[in-house]
């Protein structure tokens, strides 16, 4: 199942009534963009201090994106990559796992391929880790 058919077209999602008016909606967006604005300012300020800098970053794109077409694709982009490193991570702990039990995992399994990356150059840099952390093992 592709994941972006799933999702709701780009573009504003601003009410009707401010739709309808090319100023309000003008305003609309200047407002929007200065909390979002403000959100993603106090995520960057808190990354060298405590505090979730990015999970307030991201919730910062994620203001922009009830106006903005390009903070959605931001945010979508964002989520598959998120979703490929957590399929990633769970098949390195599988590994690990049978690693532990003294077990070598299977060359070709099911899981290794699901989280191949897509772009070639990815991939190749990829398999190349891949094919040195066995050596060391």
């Amino acid at each position: 199942m592709n994941a972006e058919s799933d999702e709701k077209p780009l573009g504003s999602r601003a009410p009707r009534f401010i739709k309808a008016s090319p100023p309000l909606h003008r305003s609309w967006q200047v407002v929007i963009f200065l909390v979002g604005l403000a959100v993603v300012v106090g995520g960057v300020i808190m990354l060298p201090l405590p505090g979730p800098g990015w999970l307030i970053i991201f919730a910062g794109i994620g203001v922009w994106a009830t106006e903005f077409p390009w903070a959605q694709r931001v945010l979508r982009w964002t989520k598959r990559k998120l979703r490929e490193w957590a399929r990633w991570v769970k098949v390195r702990r599988q590994e690990r796992a049978l690693r532990k039990e003294g077990r070598t995992p299977p060359e070709w399994s099911g899981a290794a391929e699901q989280v191949e990356p897509p772009e070639q150059a990815e991939r190749e840099r990829w398999e190349r880790q891949r094919r040195e952390e066995r050596a060391r093992s």
